[in-house]
């Protein structure tokens, strides 16, 4: 579809790649729905984007953002599924002095499958029920990944949310191709939003140099890959890895 035609909800929309997503969306003549708990990141958001305050999370506010935003923008044809957390830790840590194994607690378990895994689900299958109930075709989901998805060091929680998401943008391409809704996924690698940016300096530092480019991504750099998502009619069922050949 031409980015012009589109009425797209953006979830995490208030800020990093999310808010850039909305943004450049507007520029191109979308009308776009941004979506997020931090009401004052979205009040910093352009001109003529609709704002929402939405937890993922909840299934209610859910199933209420995809009614609201089908009735602000008169109807209602993409989803980018981006909003997330990261809550990293090992499953067992063991304290240097005093050799002490602590368990990674269950409670940061489930707060990232909340909002990474169950929140995405919750709005995919809203936003597929809007479309095939009110017979709008066709449709697109961009789901976000990320190359974690392969497996990383103290990203338990992450990793689990980010290799479903993947698999199951392959199961709803299939599932609602009937309805003509595409479903497509981007992976980032490292990309300088506020979410890296709390990041352990160290760390940091040296994923920075593992990246075969010798840079940090921007959000620009995940917005070329949403926009062929997007505009691209014969994409389905993929996942873009947009890493800059770092391999984790």
């Amino acid at each position: 579809m031409q980015l012009s035609q589109l009425k797209v909800i953006v979830t995490g929309g208030a800020r990093g790649m999310g808010a850039h997503f909305a943004a450049r969306l507007a520029e191109a003549g979308a009308q776009v729905v941004a979506a997020d708990l931090d009401e004052v990141g979205l009040a910093t958001l352009p001109a003529g984007i609709h704002r929402r305050v939405c937890n993922v999370g909840n299934e209610g506010e859910c199933e209420s953002l995809v009614q609201w935003a089908h009735a602000e923008m008169g109807g209602l044809n993409a989803l980018i599924n981006n909003a997330g957390i990261i809550r990293d830790g090992l499953v067992l840590k063991e304290n240097r002095e005093t050799g002490e194994i602590t368990k990674f607690d269950t409670k940061t378990w489930n707060a990232v499958l909340d909002i990474n895994l169950t929140g995405a689900f919750f709005m995919v299958r809203e936003f597929a029920y809007m479309l095939a109930t009110k017979g709008i075709r066709p449709g697109v989901i961009v789901n976000m990944s990320s190359v974690a998805r392969h497996g990383n060091r103290g990203q338990s929680n992450y990793v689990a949310t980010k290799a479903a998401i993947a698999a199951n943008t392959v199961t709803w391409a299939r599932e609602f191709a009937k309805y003509a809704i595409r479903v497509g996924a981007i992976a980032p690698g490292m990309v300088e939003t506020p979410m890296t940016q709390g990041m352990n300096q160290k760390a940091r530092d040296a994923l920075v140099a593992a990246i075969p480019v010798g840079r940090i991504g921007v959000p620009e750099d995940l917005w070329l890959a949403a926009k062929f998502v997007l505009e691209c009619d014969y994409f389905n069922g993929r996942t873009i890895d947009v890493d800059g050949g770092l391999i984790m």
